[in-house]
């Protein structure tokens, strides 16, 4: 009987991964999907808190012919690779920091779409000047400074990791409330509550920075006050949100 108990319980945890890795490479297709990245620049992925364990895109494999089983498996406290054929992500190390630091978080994406690269690269926060920002970001989307030469050279997928987890910090912002950041120089990264909201937050991020630029050369002092800011997110966020069709 107790031997019939662990194989039952292996078989399970075996199918729970499984279901993660089809989650993950649907999330990376569906980047794809939106426009959102081109060729192999961005991964996602998700975990498994229960199992400690982190599934995600494989580095360099073309999204056109990945599959679910290319998804790599990562111990989430070890950092080392548990199960897969191939490399995981170059930047793994700045999904697990993130994992490790924000508990509430189940998936990670990173992408370098052009909009929010753009303030990236400008080191600019993406101000939040609407109503279509204020649905999902509660608050101005955070740019990090600029890492050290000695973070660069050393760990430099971990300080990435550290740079977003100190500015989000300091910002006092929570984490899925403004499910995301942009890395100084790099690009931006997001999160959510899996893997596919991870994405959507990336999608979200990217068409947002397209509204702020156009916005601001419209325009360079266009604002939005806090007090509709506040309506919009606690509307579709909040302990009384009245957006959708509830459960």
């Amino acid at each position: 009987m107790w031997f019939c108990t662990v194989i039952k319980k292996k078989k399970q945890e075996g199918s729970m991964l499984e279901t993660l890795k089809e989650a993950v490479c649907a999330a990376n297709l569906e980047l794809v999907k939106r426009g959102a990245v081109i060729y192999t620049w961005g991964n996602v992925s998700g975990i498994d808190r229960e199992k400690g364990l982190m599934v995600i895109k494989p580095s360099g494999v073309p999204y056109e012919s990945m599959t679910a089983g290319d998804m790599v498996a990562v111990d989430v406290e070890t950092g080392e690779t548990v199960e897969g054929k191939w490399k995981p992500s170059s930047d793994t190390e700045t999904h697990l920091a993130l994992y490790r630091a924000f508990p509430e978080i189940g998936g990670v994406t990173h992408t370098h779409s052009v909009n929010a690269a753009a303030f990236a690269q400008a080191g600019l926060d993406i101000p939040a000047l609407g109503t279509t920002h204020a649905d999902y970001f509660y608050g101005d989307i955070p740019c990090t400074r600029a890492l050290t030469e000695e973070e660069t050279k050393n760990a430099y997928e971990k300080n990435t990791g550290a740079v977003i987890i100190e500015t989000v910090r300091c910002r006092g912002y929570e984490p899925l409330a403004v499910p995301g950041a942009l890395v100084r120089n790099h690009g931006p990264f997001a999160w959510g509550k899996n893997a596919a909201d991870a994405v959507y937050h990336a999608v979200v991020m990217e068409t947002a920075a397209e509204m702020a630029l156009k916005t601001k050369l419209l325009n360079p002092s266009a604002s939005l006050p806090a007090y509709i800011l506040d309506e919009h997110y606690q509307r579709k966020h909040g302990p009384n949100a009245t957006y959708g069709q509830g459960k």
